[in-house]
């Protein structure tokens, strides 16, 4: 099991973090390479394949949350479960085999929400842009 395994109960085919380069009380850098083989492109769209905008909302939760978890913010058995979305914007598509780095800000974190902000970049382009809150539960129940 890799670091990012360890960090979010999300797997294959639903893992969209690969690395985290940074981490502070304010903010999380991680990143993530959309490879061809994702399970999305086949239908989003076949002739011109996208990153869909919610898969780079849901990449950017999932970078904020393994972040607070190797900060030690998160216990090992929390959960975090997206509960609203706000203010997203998408800029630029994200296209098969490019690397998005992920810019996390934590608004408000307690134990039992998440509020953080993001941007997904390709390169120095802004692909995608949001704010979401998350309620943080526990696995046991």
């Amino acid at each position: 099991m890799n670091e990012i395994e360890q960090l979010l109960p999300h797997r294959s085919p639903f893992l969209f973090v690969d690395v985290i380069d940074e981490i502070t009380e304010q903010r999380i850098i991680a990143r993530h390479v959309f490879k061809d083989t994702e399970f999305f492109f086949a239908g989003h769209f076949p002739q011109y394949p996208v990153v869909p905008g919610v898969i780079l909302i849901e990449t950017m939760a999932q970078a904020g949350g393994a972040g607070l978890r190797k900060a030690g913010v998160l216990g090992g058995d929390a959960l975090f479960f997206l509960a609203t979305v706000d203010k997203a914007k998408f800029r630029r598509q994200v296209r098969p085999n490019e690397e998005v780095r992920l810019e996390i800000e934590n608004l408000r974190v307690s134990g039992k929400m998440i509020k953080q902000a993001g941007k997904a970049y390709v390169g120095n382009e802004l692909a995608a842009e949001a704010e979401w809150l998350c309620l943080v539960g526990s696995a046991a129940g």
